[in-house]
């Protein structure tokens, strides 16, 4: 009998709710079969089975929210296999429910609210007490009409916009009053799970800063004419870079430094304004250029609609973040917890730079010239090492022959 867990769903979830069975009881599942839709804070998922068998018991009802690691289902190798005795998940189905535990649990979801709405999760139903919104204004896009909580985010940022919210509030946790001409906006869920782990993430590790000036013209030779990015450049000089600067693709552990053989890429993406999801390119060392493009946008697309696959969650080995789209000059990333070092991408403009020519005369001409900064944890290396590997990736961005690339 193999026990099905809420899975880790990102680095700072702590529980998942169960929005949809995929499987009923009594039901055969394959390995990678899609077994039930999970909700959090940052993301809406399916889960897939990691074994082939039989659904032999449902321990979660739909709409039930429980922390990581509980098990909420159960797979059996025949139908009949006697069901062993499982404790009832931590503060989500009453006991009683336990008492016959070969009996079917009957899904929400086909159960309406009263008004003929479909099941809302408390994650969309906290979004939409937080943003002051009914159910019955905002149009679901999930399976049966359900609301998701990109449909919340759409819907506020739509209400917003046009209506300039004015919502006030008296003082805050930290005394500060809100005036008279003040505009109070309260923090959702999603940003108070990313503030807590930034929050965190400063109380972990020892901040330091190196930033690189990069002139990008070797770059924009291949860049503009395959319609690109500088990011998956910058991510691909990052992640060689990393091969010759091994303890930068790493994390602290109890009084050592434990390096990561593979390079998993996490690339930090931007959610409607409300979140900050950060989805994993999983050995991304091994994909060439246009590979890395096309993984960049795609785990980006995904996370913005929600659709990320669990795999693309956990386990990053480094980060990039791309702030400079917003046209930034110096950028002072927070580290991901539990790597040890991010890189951000700042603005890149036209700039005069003197070259070099063939003859030793030097000229001044006009450049795509950004900065790129490292934000790195001084308990694990040297400021001399760190900037030892920014200047590698600055080298590789100015030197390499990235037509060969594509």
């Amino acid at each position: 009998m193999e026990q099905v867990a809420m899975p880790q769903l990102g680095e700072t979830v702590t529980e998942g709710t169960v929005i949809r069975w995929l499987k009923r009881e009594g039901e055969p599942i394959d390995t990678d079969e899609p077994l039930f839709e999970v909700s959090t804070d940052k993301v809406d998922t399916e889960v897939p089975s990691a074994y082939a068998g039989w659904v032999r018991a449902l321990l979660v009802a739909e709409g039930d929210t429980v922390p990581i690691g509980t098990v909420v289902a159960l797979i059996a190798a025949a139908p009949d296999e006697p069901l062993p005795d499982v404790p009832p998940p931590p503060d989500a189905i009453p006991a009683a429910r336990h008492a016959a535990p070969t009996s079917r649990l009957e899904p929400r979801s086909s159960m309406p609210a009263p008004d003929g709405r479909p099941f809302l999760s408390p994650v969309v139903r906290g979004l939409l007490d937080e943003h002051g919104l009914d159910e019955t204004d905002v149009p679901g896009s999930g399976r049966d009409g359900r609301i998701t909580r990109a449909d919340v985010l759409a819907a506020a940022a739509a209400q917003s916009a046009g209506t300039g919210d004015k919502s006030r509030r008296e003082a805050g946790p930290a005394g500060v009053e809100a005036g008279p001409t003040d505009d109070v906006v309260p923090f959702t869920a999603a940003r108070r799970a990313t503030a807590d782990h930034m929050r965190r993430s400063l109380d972990t590790s020892a901040h330091a800063l190196v930033v690189a000036e990069v002139d990008y013209a070797a770059v924009d030779k291949v860049r503009l004419g395959r319609g690109l990015s500088y990011l998956p450049f910058v991510a691909r000089a990052v992640l060689d870079a990393l091969r010759a600067f091994p303890l930068l693709n790493a994390s602290v552990g109890a009084d050592c430094l434990i390096v990561h053989r593979q390079f998993h890429l996490a690339i930090a993406v931007d959610v409607a304004g409300e979140a900050l999801v950060v989805p994993v390119i999983r050995d991304a060392d091994q994909l060439r250029l246009q590979g890395l493009a096309d993984a960049v946008a795609g785990v980006a697309e995904r996370a913005r609609t929600h659709r990320l696959a669990l795999h693309e969650l956990t386990g990053a080995t480094f980060t990039l973040t791309n702030v400079g789209a917003y046209g930034t000059l110096v950028t002072a990333p927070i580290i991901n917890q539990p790597q040890v070092a991010i890189c951000s991408t700042d603005g890149v403009r036209p700039k005069a730079v003197a070259c070099e020519g063939p003859g030793g005369e030097w000229a001044v001409t006009v450049h795509p010239v950004g900065n790129l900064s490292l934000s790195f944890d001084h308990r694990a290396v040297d400021g001399a090492y760190a900037a030892g590997f920014l200047a590698m990736v600055r080298d590789t961005l100015q030197s390499r022959d990235w037509a060969t690339e594509v």
